[in-house]
């Protein structure tokens, strides 16, 4: 059987990872028989992150290189959808994973009323005695990467407009059909489900998550996604 290595459940989510619930939905979607094996720290892993699958003859690491893997067994995520449709979704999936999910990671980490959360969820394992030095080098080093990834420059006015022009990419598509294809989830759903999903549950009332949450049209969609597929 397949074993999905991923982060555990926070936050009211089946995992605190997008990537982690990405790859769930694939491979609930493919129809496979797995499994979830929770883990917290995933520095003895290929890539030193999750998620991994692990399969009968190796551990496949990254969500995108576990999709290769998927449809090398047979599991067709966009079946039905032209070329141009497939472009699309592949732009979507690039909007969501490499700048809206960087938005996420700012909101948790940055925020003073959402860390204390995250480092009691994200470090329980860690004992209490050493937890808050760990938890503070590790966020250091987080803040560290959103510096030079970029997001953490721009002003909180700056970073909402950058935000919201995305998500009305997004919401464009949803004005006509109930998924961001068509009549059914498809691979980009996959991946932008669970980046604005995350938005949403992050415990703290944030504008982020004021921004998702009072977003009828966005909200409904999630709703819809998590019906669709649904993730045990």
């Amino acid at each position: 059987m397949l074993t999905l290595l991923t982060f555990p459940a926070a936050f009211g989510l089946y995992s605190a990872s997008p990537f982690c619930v990405k790859t769930a939905c694939m491979l609930q979607t493919a129809g496979l028989q797995w499994r979830r094996s929770d883990m917290l720290d995933p520095r003895k892993m290929p890539h030193r992150k999750l998620p991994v699958l692990r399969t009968p003859d190796r551990l496949v690491p990254d969500s995108e290189l576990i999709r290769d893997w998927l449809e090398s067994q047979g599991a067709d995520f966009d079946a039905g959808l032209s070329e141009t449709q497939k472009s699309q979704s592949r732009a979507l999936i690039r909007l969501a994973e490499e700048h809206l999910y960087f938005h996420i990671v700012h909101d948790r980490w940055t925020n003073a009323e959402v860390w204390p959360i995250l480092r009691d969820t994200f470090f329980v394992e860690i004992p209490a005695l050493i937890r808050r030095p760990v938890s503070n080098s590790v966020r250091k080093s987080v803040l560290k990467g959103l510096d030079a990834q970029g997001v953490s420059r721009f002003s909180d006015t700056e970073r909402m407009d950058r935000l919201n022009r995305d998500l009305e990419a997004v919401s464009a598509y949803l004005r006509q059909k109930p998924f961001l294809m068509g009549e059914k989830p498809t691979s980009a759903d996959m991946s932008v489900w669970p980046v604005l999903d995350a938005m949403r549950a992050t415990p703290a009332d944030t504008p982020l998550t004021r921004r998702i949450k009072n977003d009828s049209l966005l909200s409904g969609y999630l709703d819809r996604v998590e019906q669709a597929i649904p993730l045990s």
